[in-house]
């Protein structure tokens, strides 16, 4: 059995002290809080953010105004490449010749349906990786000088 020490029983507790939570920026800047500190007379500040609530440009004083479209249209072309007709027509032909549908093409290529129905639109940008398998499988010149 434990002995107890003589002498009075102390208590060797730390107190603890229970604090409320900063209130957040956005229930500082209501109405309710701003007209409460109006009448106590606490300390507002208020800030004005440069050009906030205003459609306006950079400022003439800030230097020239560089806009993006238009740098980005001096150093590359508006649009892309397409396909040509001469060889949108070559692929339909090899293709009608040998009695494909676009789909048996596509998946001979290991491309998608879609690979091949803008290939011979001629909405697609031409893939020299593409377009040598569909020579490959086609039979036909689609790239360089002899097509």
């Amino acid at each position: 059995m434990a002995t107890r020490g003589v002498g009075p029983i102390t208590q060797d507790w730390e107190p603890v002290v229970l604090r409320k939570q900063k209130p957040k920026s956005s229930d500082l800047k209501s109405s309710k809080v701003v007209n409460n500190a109006l009448r106590t007379g606490a300390p507002i500040e208020t800030v004005k953010k440069h050009d906030a609530g205003t459609n306006k440009k950079t400022s003439s004083s800030a230097g020239p105004v560089v806009y993006a479209r238009k740098l980005d249209e001096t150093t590359e072309p508006a649009a892309f490449e397409r396909v040509g007709t001469e060889v949108r027509a070559a692929i339909q032909k090899a293709r009608l010749e040998k009695k494909m549908s676009q789909a048996e093409l596509a998946k001979q290529i290991n491309e998608r349906v879609q690979v091949v129905q803008e290939y011979e639109s001629g909405k697609a940008v031409p893939n020299q990786a593409v377009l040598a398998k569909m020579e490959r499988v086609l039979g036909v010149k689609l790239r360089g000088k002899g097509k």
